[in-house]
């Protein structure tokens, strides 16, 4: 079994609080890097099942489905926008909605572990921004922005997202936790 699946909040939480007095970038890396280490500390555990399941109806959103969906957004922001790539979305490249709604239990762990791998890859791209308000090689929208712009992008993105796994947990086995 993979790592991330063993990890479960009471055991392996070795996250630390971002610095209280820190510089712009150091600031943004430990915020985005805490909502990072944060997912697989949620996720930890789940079975394919549980990581599959509509677990607050009406809604259809599922565990999987939203780290499938955190994959993608590592991805396209730090490969395609920071790095200046054209990589292609890991599960929407066909289906704009695939990353929500594509999995299944077959895949559902390793869909788990590529979080992983995205991240170790776009770390190291985002390292070699030197200049946090640099124009990035990559647009949105056809407009120039930096990488204050992203990582503040990304920090909110978490925070959303992590909300929604939170609701999620405690539905599927009453798990809560910062």
């Amino acid at each position: 079994m993979d790592p991330l699946i063993k990890r479960t909040p009471e055991l392996l939480d070795t996250r630390t609080d971002p610095p209280f007095m820190a510089g712009d970038r150091e600031s943004l890396e430990a915020w985005l890097e805490l909502y990072r280490c944060t997912l697989p500390l949620k996720v930890g555990g789940l079975t394919a099942e549980q990581l599959c399941r509509e677990a607050v109806p009406p809604s259809t959103l599922t565990v999987v489905g939203i780290v499938r969906h955190l994959s993608d957004v590592e991805r396209y922001w730090f490969s395609n926008v920071v790095a200046g790539s054209s990589q292609e979305a890991r599960y929407k490249a066909t289906d704009p909605d695939a990353d929500f709604h594509g999995y299944s239990e077959a895949t559902a762990l390793a869909d788990v572990a590529a979080y992983d791998e995205e991240l170790m890859q776009v770390r190291v791209l985002a390292a070699a921004v030197t200049d946090l308000d640099a124009p990035l090689p990559g647009l949105r929208r056809g407009q120039q922005l930096n990488l204050r712009w992203v990582y503040t992008h990304m920090i909110e993105e978490y925070a959303r997202h992590l909300g929604h796994v939170d609701l999620l947990r405690e539905s599927l086995d009453g798990t809560a936790g910062y």
